[in-house]
């Protein structure tokens, strides 16, 4: 590995970091999707609160980024491609971050996002490494979004429960990041495409030992686990679920729909932070204003014969 390389893909972190000086460093990353909810102005503002989110996941704060969209010209309205940017402006801007320019493609499907560059002081870079036995495991946004962006699409989505899921996806993970590092952070990870239990699995591997699930302390968005119920379901879930196999021992009485929301691929989650147990609830206090989900979902324990346990 590069001498400067402080973080590459060996741990499955969530962005790289580069030293540039003995007390600076850069935090890289690039993501990008295709639209999760029907308004343009607010799937650019989702799809950069989505790609910073890995920055904050490091402990670092991003500055400046370049658009990246692939967009079908001919089949759909130019405006419709202004609209995604300027509400992803409005985002990068709230978050103090410049887009400085971009790059935009033919595609046969609409997508955007960003590549994304952060700072971090080398000595305060945080991965999925560092979790002990021990730590408590706090998730600052409920789960839910996949199986409610599906519902959206099959119209089966209220105006209030796709305003709500809108704004949860659109939130940035800025100030639970920072909180996080006054509290004593030990490891993190932002909750996204592999769900929370692969997520979560990649920061037990990662980090050498078990981390321990509890399901009914797992915040949901308001009507996920009844669309769950309903088969609203997401074929990235089925995904996530088989990835976990092997490495899971789980309540073989949890619900399905709630296994599912456990599994279900999030767009722009919370972060999942693991730190020490006595500042567990003083964390949750201090997130509560802003994130009023934020909960202790569980604990780490030493490796056991599972890297992951849901109870």
């Amino acid at each position: 590995m590069h001498p400067n390389l402080i973080v590459g893909h060996n741990t499955a972190d969530d962005a790289g970091v580069y030293r540039i000086g003995s007390d600076s460093a850069l935090v890289l990353t690039v993501d990008f999707f295709q639209p999760v909810v029907d308004d343009p102005f607010d799937f650019g503002r989702v799809a950069v609160a989505n790609s910073l989110s890995d920055v904050y996941a490091m402990g670092g704060e991003p500055f400046a980024a370049l658009n990246i969209a692939g967009f079908p010209e001919g089949e759909l309205p130019s405006e419709i491609l202004s609209e995604i940017f300027k509400g992803g402006l409005r985002a990068a801007e709230d978050a103090g971050v410049v887009i400085v320019g971009g790059h935009t493609v033919k595609d046969k499907e609409l997508k955007y996002g960003l590549a994304v560059v952060g700072r971090v002081t080398p000595d305060a870079v945080v991965t999925n490494a560092g979790a002990k036995a021990e730590d408590v495991l706090i998730l600052t946004k409920p789960l839910g979004s996949g199986v409610l962006s599906t519902a959206l699409r099959a119209d089966k989505l209220g105006a209030d429960s796709e305003g709500a899921l809108v704004e949860i996806m659109a939130q940035l993970n800025r100030e639970a990041s920072r909180r996080m590092l006054e509290y004593g952070v030990h490891a993190c990870t932002d909750i996204t495409g592999y769900g929370l239990l692969g997520h979560a699995l990649e920061l037990a591997l990662a980090s050498e030992v078990t981390c321990e699930i509890s399901s009914q302390d797992v915040p949901l968005l308001d009507g996920a686990l009844e669309l769950a119920g309903q088969g609203l379901l997401t074929a990235g879930g089925g995904t996530n679920r088989a990835f976990v196999e092997g490495n899971i021992s789980a309540n073989s009485e949890l619900d399905e729909p709630l296994q599912h929301l456990l599994y279900d691929p999030q767009t722009s989650g919370g972060l999942l932070i693991a730190l020490p147990g006595d500042a567990g609830s003083d964390l949750v206090n201090s997130l509560r204003p802003v994130y009023p989900h934020a909960s202790i979902i569980g604990r780490v324990k030493k490796r056991g014969t599972n890297a992951l346990i849901v109870k």
